[in-house]
């Protein structure tokens, strides 16, 4: 199809007497590309230049502005350094007549437009630099290079930044960029020599991009963006520019590095370096103190620029009130704060940015809509603008003719353009300025309560570490009034004023913690309800509170999604780690967010306490499921892969049984497979029992060990055959053996809870089978029930009758209830996991009556809900009288109770009749103590 077939929209020809500039005197005809290139002309001074040089050349090029844009870049690639100069000029001039004809015409979309400059801009650098890279390379200035290192300019890299990275460059846009070098490519003693060619060839490469000539120019080069430019070269050494960005890069830097990418010369290099930098840019938690840093910014911009009320006249489009500029700060701050944890927001392209952000729930799709409207259509101004001279500027015109040549360069009459320019303009101010400047919070200092205010805890607060630096000071003061409000409207507001303080007196920094909550008022609610609840939960969440950050991903209250979710989101959050360490602090971040998930789901209402249970053991199973292959891998770089099919990992007790709560540690044994190979086959192989069990250790401390993140779980080994005296891990041989003739009835009965969790799938479908089979075929009843009488009376005699309000250990509660379940499980041959259900087996089995059953399961699930909430709230004995008001209430909701005093009455009688039941059940076994 051809170009002028392709015109959709046609600039009109201009009406207006402008005096003594020309106007366009052919009418536009649709299809008509002479009308378009005369109008243009008339239109604009600058493309009415560009013709006149150009316009041989154009009219070859428009059937297609593709094929052409194609073709002038394959000829510029084989220019001759010696003509390279005029070669680009002119090429840059091609390249405007053409992207503009397209972009007037409605050939091409803004980012068509926009990508067309950036490559021609790209190209330009690549040919540049690769010009003064080989004068060097020839005149034996860079140590050690010859002709074949001139393609990846001896080791030196160009970013792109600023629009350029971003493929965004307008018409008139000067190109930032940053000049580095890789060092390690050099010696010592060659190192100031190589530097020294590097910058003479950024020198060289700089003046043939952007100095003015007979010619022209081809692109305005600006070198400024580099680390501290007042002082170091215009090319520097990766390792320096790293140094200066980990220890005094600033918050604009952060900013300016999201659209970076290597443009010229040593590519592999310069993404070498941009993935050194992602902590720098890209930080780990939700960065909400991104937000006052670009806020900063934006005021910094205005005090420079003028950012008065909208009057059109003289209007900046790129940085006054409702700008370019405020929508970009709106996107890549949204990017900032939250591209660390997820790496699909780490995108370029600000139009791809808003998108991307309201995919993944950080921005209403509305917004993004009515914001990427906006920005197309101030672009389009923009580039109008500037058509008309070429010049850098981003003003609206200062006078009715200019307005007039404005408005035919847009195709739209001047009265309606005005109007839809201050319309636009004063929208983009009204959805960005509410992010960067929210409204004053709903509470204010004389809606407080005296008692609250004026606490002497609150007196204090100004002393605590959180509050040490200004800036933190200067959030939380608009802070303040909202927090204490809503401590003032707590149930209790004294012991949620108390609870509050401990949180506050833990916190070891409170910028990002507090930008957060400024940010997101919403999580001062769920702050003080933890707090009135749990004071302990409260002191926890002071030591990890970037917990906070899950809530604000957009589906922290979205349903459950299952233990293989959880595994595959983990183990690609680990593949993007470099480090072993690295992975095993960030499966402890990344657990930490979902256990506290898990817990606010709990306390919110808004899973039951049976779902609780298994979402607490569905997320153990994710972290060993997907650490194990880690550790694997780790392992196997010292010892070789692992001999034979490998290790499974077998969840035993509540693990298994997909029970677990808040504090639970885990019971865990690993089989392995040799299959007859007898040792590994790495540089330091190992007999494969040795192999297994230092692989099993590895994994226990990878798990246990208290890092930086703190600790995955607790690990309890003892289940595993011949208990603490035995190996870690176990052979499948031995492990079928020991539990065909050798394995204690308890064995027999732990083994009904156990369940793989992690290894691989063959091994694992074959344990699953011979659980089954081992299981299939139990003892007799009469020494089941026997050995479980008499284990019933150790534990008793060991245990006393407990404490009152422990839900755990005691006659009828339990773990009693969970042996008798057990022996049911065991004695119906199908082994269920499940307590409720193995209790039902018993009751089918004859020996325990139907109605013993379902009192024994309700008794059950009251002591679970109990246990359950109490390990949420707190970590030591539970007492009601210390819980407070938030915590009693929270037990008494779960277990359906009407306070402590009916939880109290109702558990010891329930426990009670359950003993009952769990006597005569086990009335006629001998040996049995009635007590």
């Amino acid at each position: 199809m051809s170009f002028a077939s392709r015109i959709t929209r046609l600039p009109r020809a201009l009406e207006t007497d402008l005096g003594d500039e020309a106007r366009a005197a052919t009418p536009w005809a649709e299809g008509d590309i002479a009308a378009l290139i005369a109008g243009a002309g008339g239109s604009s001074p600058y493309l009415k230049g560009l013709i006149q040089k150009e316009g041989d050349w154009l009219e070859a090029a428009v059937d297609s502005p593709e094929d052409a844009f194609t073709k002038l870049c394959e000829d510029l690639g084989e220019s001759a350094d010696d003509a390279l100069e005029t070669a680009l000029r002119q090429g840059k001039r091609r390249v405007a007549l053409l992207t503009g004809l397209a972009d007037l015409g409605g050939v091409w979309e803004l980012e068509q437009v926009t990508g067309a400059l950036t490559r021609y801009a790209d190209l330009s650098v690549q040919l540049a630099l690769r010009a003064a890279i080989a004068r060097e390379i020839r005149r034996g200035k860079l140590p050690g290079a010859s002709e074949d290192d001139i393609a990846a300019a001896g080791g030196m890299v160009v970013l792109a930044m600023g629009k350029m990275g971003a493929f965004e460059l307008n018409y008139s846009s000067d190109i930032d960029l940053i000049c580095l070098f890789d060092e390690t490519r050099f010696e010592r003693d060659d190192f100031h020599e190589a530097r020294s060619a590097f910058v003479r060839a950024t020198r060289r490469m700089s003046s043939t991009l952007n100095d003015l000539t007979g010619e022209g120019y081809v692109f305005r080069t600006d070198l400024r963006l580099r680390p501290d430019p007042s002082v170091t070269p215009v090319c520097i050494a990766m390792e320096a520019a790293e140094r200066y960005y980990e220890s005094l890069g600033r918050a604009w830097e952060r900013a300016a590095y999201i659209k970076a990418r290597p443009c010229a010369g040593d590519i592999a290099a310069g993404e070498r370096f941009l993935e050194t930098l992602r902590p720098f840019v890209w930080r780990r938690h939700l960065d909400f103190a991104a937000i006052q840093d670009a806020h900063d910014m934006r005021l910094r911009y205005r005090d420079k620029k003028g950012h008065g009320p909208i009057t059109l006249p003289g209007h900046d489009m790129k940085l006054g009130r409702g700008g370019i500029r405020e929508i970009e700060f709106f996107t890549q701050t949204r990017q900032i704060i939250a591209g660390g944890r997820d790496p699909e927001l780490r995108v370029r392209a600000t139009v791809d940015g808003l998108r991307v952000l309201s995919e993944k729930g950080w921005v209403p799709w509305d917004v993004t809509t009515r914001l990427t409207e906006h920005y197309r259509f101030h672009r389009e101004v923009e580039h109008r603008v500037q058509m008309v001279g070429d010049a850098q500027t981003h003003l609206l015109p200062g006078n009715d003719a200019g307005f007039e040549r404005l408005a035919a360069l847009m195709g739209r009459d001047r009265a309606g353009l005005e109007q839809e320019l201050r319309a636009r303009l004063e929208e983009v101010h009204e959805l960005t300025e509410g992010f960067f400047a929210p409204d004053a919070r709903d509470a204010t200092e004389s809606d407080i309560p005296d008692e609250i205010e004026r606490s002497p805890l609150v007196a204090r607060w100004p002393n605590y570490p959180a509050l040490r630096s200004g800036r933190a000071v200067e959030i939380f003061k608009r802070l303040k009034p909202e927090i204490l409000g809503r401590l003032a409207r707590a149930a209790r507001p004294q012991e949620a004023l108390t609870a509050f303080d401990g949180f506050l007196a833990g916190l070891p920094a409170g910028v990002q913690l507090f930008s957060l909550f400024d940010a997101n008022p919403q999580l001062v609610d769920l702050l003080v309800d933890i707090v009135s609840t749990s004071p302990d939960l409260a002191r926890h969440l002071s030591r990890n509170s970037s917990v906070f950050d899950a809530v604000i991903g957009g589906d922290f209250f979205s349903p459950w999604p299952g233990p293989q979710a959880l595994t595959a989101e983990l183990s690609e959050i680990l593949a993007r780690e470099d480090d072993y360490e690295s992975r095993l602090d960030m499966a402890r971040r990344w657990q930490k967010e979902w256990h506290f998930r898990a817990g606010v789901h709990l306390l919110r209402g808004l899973s039951e306490t049976e779902e609780a249970g298994q979402h607490y053991a569905d997320l153990a199973q994710a972290s060993l499921a997907a650490i194990l292959p880690v550790v694997q891998a780790e392992f196997a770089r010292k010892h070789g892969t692992p001999p034979g099919r490998g290790a499974v990992v077998v969840g035993m007790g509540s693990l298994g049984a997909r029970h677990l709560h808040a504090l639970s540690d885990l019971d865990l044994i690993v089989i392995y497979d040799a299959d007859g190979v007898e040792a590994s086959d790495g540089r330091r192989p190992l007999p494969a029992r040795t192999y297994y069990a230092r692989l099993t250790q590895a994994a226990i401390t990878a798990m246990t060990a208290p890092m930086a993140e703190g600790k995955l779980y607790e690990i309890d080994m003892r289940l595993r055959p011949s208990g603490n005296q035995g190996p870690v891990a176990t052979s499948l041989t031995a492990f079928s053996e020991y539990q065909r003739e050798r394995a204690w009835v308890w064995e027999h009965l732990a083994l009904t809870r156990s369940r793989v969790i992690a290894g691989p799938p063959e091994l694992a479908a074959e344990v699953e089978a011979l659980r089954s089979e081992i299981l299939a075929a139990p003892p007799p009843r009469e020494k089941v029930l026997t050995e479980l009488a008499e284990m019933r009376a150790r534990i008793s005699a060991a245990k006393g009758r407990g404490d009152p309000w422990d839900p755990k250990l005691g006659r009828g509660r339990m773990q009693d209830i969970e042996l008798l379940s057990q022996a049911g499980s065991l004695l119906s041959g199908q082994a269920p996991r499940s307590t409720t259900r193995g209790l039902a087996a018993a009751a089918r089995q004859g020996w325990l009556p139907k109605a013993a059953a379902e009192q024994l399961a309700a008794t059950y699930r009251l002591c679970w809900s109990l246990q359950i909430g109490a390990r949420l709230i707190t970590e030591g004995r539970l007492d009601p009288e210390s819980l407070g008001a938030g915590g009693c209430a929270f037990l008494t909701r779960l277990t359906g109770t009407e306070g402590p005093d009916d939880l109290s009455a109702r558990l010891a009688t329930m426990t009670a009749e359950a003993s009952g039941h769990i006597d005569a059940a086990l009335a006629e076994v001998e040996g049995t103590s009635g007590g």
